[in-house]
């Protein structure tokens, strides 16, 4: 684990304290024999993805992996399809902002006074995050969408839609038994162990649609778990673009994100 990332957490603990709440799935898991087409699921996805386009909103975190379990705050700021704003909070204000845009990512860690900044990539996402996903991808999710390309060749199996990625990847979509509406993503390695998963839950009503209010990210072979629950989100609100970019403050150190981890 990269040095920062390490202080990051355990700060995160002393300060947030350890909680963790169990898992308590809002969706019966017995699906009737019948289901939709995989024409119109896949449309139905891209209809959603059209229909949710930003995201402001206060989250509780829960985070565990190998090394323990840790909670806080996080501000959540999300402009589809690439710009991304996480603070993470504590009782003094922010400990660590995150900002993606335009192809560059830029990171403040306030207590330390160093500002990282390098290009948004999926590995410089992944040392604040810790799942492996793009930020087209992490912005989708954060959103309540499974981050997928609904066009393709998608063909019904079961409760769900599925596609070949190739080179042996696969990926599925499992529904609402009633309705249209994607309750569950898996991404499957070539070995057909479920490597990435998103489970979407406690839906709300929006002016775009019923969106979760809460999200369950999970990588099972890492042990990692990150669960996030909003707080009275706000959909497709007006986000200025400058929320997304963060300059360096004129007290900090400066680092290059790429070279140093972050």
């Amino acid at each position: 684990m990269r040095p920062s990332y390490v202080v990051l957490l355990a700060t995160l603990a002393a300060l947030a304290g350890c909680g963790w709440f169990p898992r308590k799935p809002l969706l019966p898991e017995i699906f009737p024999e019948e289901r939709r087409p995989a024409r119109e699921l896949a449309q139905s996805l891209a209809g959603r993805s059209a229909d949710f386009k930003s995201l402001r909103a206060i989250a509780q975190v829960n985070y565990s992996d190998a090394d323990g379990r840790h909670s806080f705050k996080e501000v959540v700021l999300v402009s589809r399809p690439d710009r991304l704003r996480l603070e993470t909070l504590y009782i003094l204000g922010a400990l660590l902002i995150v900002t993606v845009s335009d192809g560059e990512m830029a990171s403040f860690h306030t207590r330390e006074g160093v500002f990282y900044r390098g290009k948004s990539s999926r590995e410089n996402l992944y040392r604040y995050t810790q799942i492996q996903l793009g930020v087209g991808e992490m912005s989708a999710v954060l959103m309540g969408l499974p981050p997928v390309a609904p066009a393709g060749e998608w063909k019904n199996e079961g409760p769900s839609i599925a596609r070949d990625l190739g080179g042996g990847w696969k990926e599925a979509v499992t529904f609402h038994p009633s309705e249209a509406l994607p309750i569950r993503w898996l991404r499957f390695n070539p070995e057909g162990a479920v490597e990435l998963s998103a489970e979407f839950t406690d839906f709300t009503n929006t002016p775009a649609g019923l969106f979760p209010q809460k999200i369950l990210l999970e990588a099972p072979a890492q042990k990692k778990r990150l669960e996030i629950s909003y707080q009275e989100p706000e959909i497709n609100v007006a986000l200025a673009p400058a929320l997304f970019v963060q300059t360096k403050p004129a007290n900090a150190r400066e680092v290059a994100l790429d070279a140093n981890g972050g």
